[in-house]
Order: C-alpha cells, then sequence, then structure tokens
C-alpha cells in the first residue's frame, strides 16, 4: 500500500515538528513545537524566518490597503521552552500598530539572531547586510535585543522599501 503525505503532515508525522503560524492585520503569533535541531541545521530557529517572511508581506499588503502599520517592538514576545533538551516550544508573537501617515508606516521586515549569539555579534550582520536597503534617505529601524532564557538571541529590523515608498525618503 502506498500512502501520501502532504509536506505538513510529513513534519507533524515524520519530523515531529508542529508549527501554527497566523498573520493578521494586527501582527503575527505563532508557536513552533519540535526538534531544535535535525540534517539541516537549527530547524526550531527557522521558525524566525517563517515569521519575518509573513510579516514583510502582510505589511505591504496593508500599506496597499491604506492601512499603514509598522512593528512594535515593546510588545513582541519570544519564548524557548524546552530549548537545551532536543525539543522545543517556540512562541513568538510580533504585533502591529497603525500609524497616521504612509511615511510613518513600514513595508519590509526582517531579523538577525540565533542561539548563544551573544548581544552584538548579529546585530553588527543585520546593519551590514540589510543597511543600504531602506529607501534613500531613511534608515533601518531596529529593535532592542530580544533574547530567550535559554539562549535565543534576536534583533528585529523594519524599514521604508524603496519599491513602495521611495516619496518618503
Amino acid at each position: 500500500m502506498k500512502v501520501m503525505l502532504t509536506e505538513e503532515q510529513f513534519k507533524r508525522v515524520i519530523l515531529k515538528e508542529q508549527s501554527s503560524p497566523t498573520i493578521s492585520d494586527n501582527g503575527f503569533v505563532g508557536t513552533y513545537k519540535g526538534p531544535e535541531f535535525n540534517q539541516n541545521g537549527d530547524i526550531a530557529h527557522q521558525f524566525v524566518n517563517t515569521a519575518s517572511n509573513l510579516i514583510g508581506r502582510k505589511l505591504k499588503e496593508l500599506y496597499n490597503k491604506g492601512k499603514y502599520s509598522k512593528v512594535n517592538f515593546d510588545n513582541i514576545v519570544m519564548t524557548t521552552k524546552g530549548m537545551g533538551t532536543g525539543s522545543v516550544e517556540f512562541y513568538l508573537k510580533i504585533p502591529f500598530e497603525r500609524v497616521n501617515t504612509e511615511c510613518d508606516a513600514f513595508t519590509s521586515f526582517d531579523h538577525r539572531g540565533g542561539w548563544g549569539h551573544g548581544e552584538g555579534y548579529k546585530l553588527d550582520d543585520l546593519k551590514r547586510e540589510l543597511g543600504s536597503a531602506p529607501t534613500k534617505g531613511t534608515s533601518l529601524d531596529i529593535s532592542d535585543i530580544k533574547k530567550t532564557p535559554e539562549g535565543l538571541v534576536e534583533y528585529f529590523a523594519q524599514w521604508k522599501n524603496p519599491k513602495y515608498q521611495s516619496h518618503c525618503g
């Protein structure tokens, strides 16, 4: 008998991981449950990549609808229960807030971080790798360091994407 699994079923059944990301006009919230590492490396930390991609797309969508928004860095919540045991429950909440004008909004989002990287290492990477991305005359808006007791360190950045906000420089 041949059994076909979707990618999501494969992840849940074979890799024993679960991911429940949700994106709305109010922000991102989700939990990854599963192995910390696998043959592809830091699988748990890849959940932040998923969040960043969804958030970047959503900020652009909201901008196009005239719902000018930005990430509220102060209210980001990040927990990594179980890290170090081989299995982790990684919870991430990244809320949005509305702003008054299109030039107060942000239309791109990304992060740099990882497990046990210390407090400045990934910040330098973020500035070097994304420093030229914002609309000319603007700069990256970078969060304070976000870290969990288990050693996950993240810096988040948002910026005015020149394809959407070139007039805001």
